[in-house]
């Protein structure tokens, strides 16, 4: 009786955030004013975080062949992240993958039956649930694949793409902390977690240059960084015109805000926390 009563009050909890993301989008969508060379003029939220909802919107309206499918790993609640929009609003289907059970299971109570052809998952991805997961998606291809795990980013999206993964656009949380020209990302570790890997929380993900060196090396091309310093955004440039591609002047790198406001430092000073950390070079 007592579970119920609970999920009912979360299940009430996230449908209203539901209805206040979908509106609050809806007018950040209305009122900015696009620039199609300038991706901080593309930014808005209404489920996600960082803006990423409109500059994702963007570049998958330039799409030649969108399939409306989507990928995301590390999904959360359903709620706050990056395909939420795109399933609710948009009606996309696809696959939201979330390693914290309880997370799923509000999902699959709230997002999910807001939406066409949506599933979430339950799963702590590491290497050897790769193939599960290319496994069980519907397209190789998607149109959005997002990565968010706090940790083994780098190896896993390096393992999902030499499983034949190849997303049109996809948006990538990179760690700032280790400054925009490292090259960087932590060593591998099956059971790795944020807040057990180092007291400061900073010691987690890739660097941007790393993404980079990475992805285009796979034939990506970068578009930009959030104004927050959070994702990175990447396309497949054989999915776009050239001409639209070629006229994005995108931001190259920006601090977490919310790293910097919380050590009151700049990455530099940030790393210098971590820098006896062991790394894997990209």
């Amino acid at each position: 009786m007592l579970k119920s009563i609970v999920n009912y009050l979360v299940d009430s909890r996230d449908r209203q955030r539901i209805a206040i993301a979908l509106a609050k989008g809806a007018a950040m969508m209305q009122v900015r004013r696009v620039d199609l060379t300038n991706p901080a003029t593309w930014e808005f939220s209404g489920f996600s975080q960082n803006g990423e909802d409109g500059i994702i919107e963007v570049l998958r309206r330039q799409l030649r062949s969108p399939n409306r499918d989507f990928l995301e790993i590390g999904s959360a609640n359903g709620v706050e992240n990056n395909s939420a929009w795109l399933a609710v609003a948009e009606r996309y289907h696809g696959l939201m993958i979330e390693g914290n059970p309880r997370l799923v299971e509000r999902a699959q109570r709230n997002v999910v039956v807001y939406s066409i052809g949506t599933r979430c998952q339950s799963m702590f991805v590491t290497l050897e649930t790769v193939p599960a997961i290319l496994g069980t998606i519907q397209s190789k291809t998607p149109d959005v694949f997002s990565l968010d795990i706090d940790g083994n980013d780098y190896h896993i999206a390096r393992a999902l793409m030499d499983g034949g993964l190849r997303p049109k656009i996809l948006v990538a949380e990179y760690n700032s902390a280790y400054g925009p020209e490292r090259k960087l990302s932590i060593l591998y570790k099956s059971d790795f977690s944020i807040k057990r890997a180092h007291p400061s929380g900073l010691y987690y993900g890739v660097s941007i240059a790393g993404w980079r060196q990475f992805l285009e090396s796979q034939n990506y091309r970068f578009v930009t960084v959030d104004q927050n310093g959070v994702n990175a955004f990447f396309v497949d440039e054989n999915c776009f015109e050239s001409k639209f591609l070629d006229g994005i002047h995108g931001l190259n790198f920006a601090e977490n805000r919310a790293q910097f406001l919380r050590f009151n430092m700049p990455s530099e000073e940030q790393f210098s926390l971590i820098a006896d950390q062991k790394f894997t070079s990209i």
